[in-house]
C-alpha cells in the first residue's frame, strides 16, 4: 500500500477545512501544524457575528470591480491564514508550518495559483511560523521558506525612493 506523503495529508485537511468558508470569489483553507500536531484550522470568511458574503448574496470587492489582490480593506472576510493564526497561540506557532489550499468559489476548481496577501505574510511571519506550503494540484504543492518572504520585504522600495546608503560607525 502507498501512503501519500506527510505535505498532501495536512493539505487534503485544509482542502476539508475550506468547505466552511463563506467567499464567493475564492475560498480558502489554512491549518498550521508543528511536531507533526495540527495546531489550528482557519478558513476565509467574515468576523464572528457579521453578516457572509454567501448569506448576503453578493461580494463588496465584486460589486465596486475591484481586482483580485487589490483593496483587501474593503473584503468583510478574515483570511484562512489569519483565523488559523488568531485560534491558536504564538509558542504553539513558532517553528510551524501553514498548510493553504484554495479553491475558486464559482467553479470548484484548485487554485493553482494561491498564495497569501501581503497581510497575511506579515502576520505569518510575526507568529513565527517557518515555512507555508501551498497546494498547486491535487497531488502538487510549493513549499517557502518564509524566511525569503522576510529578505523580500516587499513594501521596502516602493515608488523612486532608495535605500538609505549604509554608513560606517
Amino acid at each position: 500500500m502507498s501512503r501519500i506523503s506527510k505535505e498532501n495529508y495536512y493539505l487534503d485537511i485544509a482542502q476539508t477545512v475550506l468547505e466552511r468558508a463563506t467567499c464567493l470569489r475564492r475560498v480558502y483553507g489554512a491549518i498550521i501544524v508543528k511536531n507533526d500536531e495540527i495546531i489550528s484550522t482557519g478558513y476565509n470568511g467574515a468576523p464572528r457575528g457579521r453578516a457572509n458574503c454567501v448569506d448576503m448574496g453578493f461580494c463588496s470587492r465584486e460589486a465596486l470591480q475591484v481586482p483580485r489582490g487589490e483593496r483587501y480593506e474593503l473584503c468583510r472576510s478574515v483570511h484562512a491564514e489569519a483565523n488559523a493564526i488568531i485560534s491558536a497561540a504564538r509558542k504553539d506557532c513558532v517553528g510551524g508550518t501553514l498548510y493553504l489550499a484554495g479553491r475558486d468559489a464559482q467553479t470548484g476548481e484548485l487554485l493553482g495559483d494561491a498564495t497569501s496577501c501581503s497581510m497575511c505574510r506579515r502576520l505569518i511571519i510575526n507568529a513565527g511560523l517557518e515555512r507555508v506550503v501551498i497546494r498547486r494540484t491535487e497531488t502538487e504543492f510549493e513549499v517557502i521558506p518564509v524566511a525569503d518572504w522576510i529578505a523580500e520585504d516587499d513594501l521596502l522600495f516602493l515608488g523612486e525612493k532608495q535605500p538609505p546608503a549604509p554608513t560606517d560607525p
